[in-house]
């Protein structure tokens, strides 16, 4: 089936967003996000849902005492490990975004299909983060349901190291990385990296394939799709210089096999996408996003 040639009316997906998501930063990595949801929702491909910070408690379930109060209070050297810099804005714009993640697992597993406007903080590890990540949101699903094999789908442009990491302490974690630059991330008995080579689409396609047999063979009680638009071709991060058609054929492919063929409850993340001006370039990547997501929500529920 391709999204292409599909003239299905979208059917809005819940997706976890807040206003305090937005921090200033020296990139667009939070800056997009108000854009991307509100474009999503008056297109009608999104009802947005408010969820509650990340706790304490939650956060600690994952990262080192110290390391998460070192983020919370802004003292101590960790503090500006991932953004190089510390702001309150940008402290409860993170704890929000976990919660978002927290939420829409949950509205996953209701429906079938959710979203969250945001990250999933896949570079950060347990002791630190790094790579625009603060606390994993990723492995944070997982530690929260031990009772539910979590499958990460990660495509963004960069390989999952720090859900590679979490895959050694958390046996119900599982993370798949296509990338085209590794960061770091490796290879064990509950991760797999995949490397695309610049410019090769089928060679990505393939990898897909693998790791969607993969989800069919294991059945997951959920997964978590970072659907990145740093691959794209203009990203200034790219390395595998993927084309925008490409990714959205990308994006329908795993929505529509997770929906419709193996009925698995998933939610997507906007992960990486760096181009600017990100109103012009960035935003409609991820838009497109939620509009393929919606289109197969309303072929799920009919």
């Amino acid at each position: 089936m391709s999204w292409m040639k599909q003239t299905t009316t979208p059917h809005p997906i819940r997706t976890a967003f807040s206003a305090s998501y937005y921090a200033k930063t020296p990139q667009p990595s939070m800056r997009k996000l108000p854009l991307v949801a509100q474009q999503a929702a008056d297109a009608g491909f999104a009802t947005l849902v408010e969820p509650q910070p990340a706790s304490r408690a939650d956060l600690e379930r994952i990262h080192r005492h110290s390391y998460v109060e070192s983020i919370l209070s802004g003292n101590g050297p960790l503090s500006e490990c991932a953004f190089g810099f510390w702001s309150e804005a940008y402290r409860d714009g993170v704890l929000a975004i976990n919660g978002g993640n927290l939420l829409a697992a949950r509205m996953a597993l209701e429906d079938g299909i959710a979203a969250n406007v945001a990250q999933g903080f896949h570079h950060a590890a347990p002791r630190n983060g790094g790579g625009f990540c603060t606390f994993n949101g990723l492995a944070l699903v997982a530690a929260l349901h031990p009772d539910l094999d979590v499958f990460v789908l990660d495509c963004d442009e960069h390989g999952g190291d720090g859900t590679a990491q979490f895959t050694k302490t958390l046996p119900n974690l599982f993370n798949f990385s296509i990338c085209g630059s590794t960061m770091g991330a490796f290879e064990g008995p509950r991760s797999i990296v995949r490397k695309v080579p610049a410019g090769d689409e089928p060679q990505a396609r393939c990898y897909l394939d693998e790791a969607l047999s993969l989800i069919s063979e294991k059945r997951p009680g959920l997964v978590i799709y970072q659907a990145g638009m740093d691959p794209h071709c203009d990203d200034p991060l790219s390395r595998s210089k993927m084309s925008a058609d490409f990714l959205a054929r990308r994006d329908a492919l795993v929505m529509e096999t997770l929906a419709l063929e193996l009925a698995i409850p998933f939610f997507f993340v906007l992960a990486g996408g760096y181009q600017e001006p990100m109103e012009e370039k960035l935003v409609p990547l991820h838009v497109r996003t939620f509009e393929i997501a919606a289109k197969t929500n309303r072929l799920a529920t009919t």
